[in-house]
């Protein structure tokens, strides 16, 4: 008999015959996996800690890979990695050879689109939901995108265009209040507005549980309440914009109550449309240090478990490039700082505690980003956009177009553009 839960796991298969203790024990031992490997070989811890009861419910409510999983980003996919045979492989993360820390079709039939770009899945998705109706497969395609990729453009072009199809794709919006850096913008405030209190779930959670055990009749009236709560609810508060644009709204619901979340998910699998399952989560979840300080632990290098503490302390090229330009900024109040929801990775913290009004951030939005520091430069003004240079691929037309072909005086601050070991 094995020691521990996750010793039973070799593929989404082996979730299906645990109940619902077990899969509380397994999520506890998923999050000491996290926490034991990150810490050792480096990676995305906090993330990863925020999604683990959410990825757990996906498995055990779904059939992959007849059922398509497409994670936003990827980075918060470890646990999905865990659960679909790679647990052993898992120890390699981050190592020459070893298991890589993005989903990765060549490695597993489970992993279904290349990510690493955010806002990029709702778009795989209805691809891939398309691709199944022209091919007559069954099988649903789970999206799981983040708050903070919400920030992004193609996230509303993809949304605005599967709206309007009857496709068994359920989108699962992990909103744990931060992209990388806190969540900025409209879209936080109106996610904000959306949310309910915590105690309403626990409420909800348990009156639906007694009823779900009233005998013959308990699941048909559960979901008789939900909807006509649904009703309801949107007679009095009108739509979300997500309803506006075709999809049925379902939440918000807690992400790390696994009762509450097998429940709405298996509602959200009897929709006949497009369905957006709103979740709230908390970035770093079980491991005080990173719950605290989500966006230290958000990509680590390896750090002491014990202490929080970072093994690596070296000034990097991003934090002495933030500190220059807070010198420059000072001899001149034409310079302005850009980022895309990146303020403490790209070195621009100090910056925005200085310069409050001469810094931007923008969110995940890195070609707006651009176009807007072309419009801050016409102006007069010395924009410095510090972005990551994979990230800066995104905004090449508005690097061409919007600055290069008008010849403006804007300055790209191009970080991690090296060789990656």
């Amino acid at each position: 008999m094995p020691d521990n839960m996750l010793d039973r796991i070799n593929s989404p298969d082996d979730m299906k015959q645990l109940n619902r203790k077990e899969i509380k024990l397994l999520c506890e031992e998923i999050r000491t996996e996290l926490i034991e490997t990150v810490a050792k070989n480096g990676g995305h811890l906090a993330s990863n800690l925020g999604v683990v009861e959410l990825t757990v419910a996906i498995h055990k409510a779904f059939d992959s890979p007849k059922d398509k999983i497409v994670f936003d980003v990827g980075h918060q996919c470890y646990t999905h990695k865990i659960l679909t045979g790679r647990r052993e492989a898992f120890k390699t993360l981050r190592t020459e050879g070893g298991l890589a820390g993005f989903p990765r079709p060549s490695e597993s039939v489970h992993d279904s689109f290349v990510a690493g770009h955010s806002s990029t899945s709702i778009s795989a998705g209805f691809g891939i939901s398309q691709a199944k109706q022209i091919k007559k497969e069954e099988g649903y395609v789970i999206i799981v995108i983040g708050d903070g990729a919400l920030t992004g453009g193609l996230a509303y072009e993809a949304l605005n265009n599967a709206g309007r199809t009857q496709d068994k794709i359920i989108v699962i919006l992990n909103d744990n209040k931060m992209s990388i850096s806190q969540n900025v913008g409209a879209m936080a405030k109106y996610l904000a507005r959306i949310r309910s209190k915590p105690t309403y779930y626990k409420f909800k959670s348990t009156v639906e549980r007694g009823i779900r055990h009233i005998p013959f009749i308990g699941k048909k009236l559960r979901d008789m309440i939900f909807f006509s709560k649904s009703i309801l609810k949107n007679a009095i508060y009108h739509s979300t914009i997500f309803e506006d644009m075709g999809f049925s709204y379902l939440g918000p619901v807690d992400g790390h109550d696994i009762n509450t979340l097998l429940s709405v998910l298996d509602i959200a699998k009897r929709q006949e449309r497009p369905v957006l399952l709103h979740v709230d989560t908390i970035k770093g979840k079980g491991y005080s240090f990173a719950e605290e300080n989500p966006k230290d632990f958000h990509g680590v290098n390896g750090f002491d478990i014990q202490t929080g503490d970072y093994f690596s302390s070296v000034n990097s090229f991003s934090y002495i490039f933030g500190d220059y330009l807070c010198e420059m900024a000072k001899r001149d109040d034409r310079i302005c700082a850009i980022t895309a929801a990146m303020k403490s990775s790209t070195g621009l913290k100090k910056f925005s505690m200085d310069y409050p009004s001469r810094f931007f951030d923008v969110g995940i939005a890195e070609q707006h980003a651009v176009t807007f520091a072309g419009g801050l430069a016409i102006s007069g003004l010395v924009p410095f956009f510090a972005v990551y240079s994979s990230f800066l691929q995104r905004s090449y037309d508005q690097l061409i177009h919007d600055i290069a072909i008008q010849n403006l005086k804007c300055v790209i601050g191009i970080d991690r553009a090296g060789l990656v070991g």
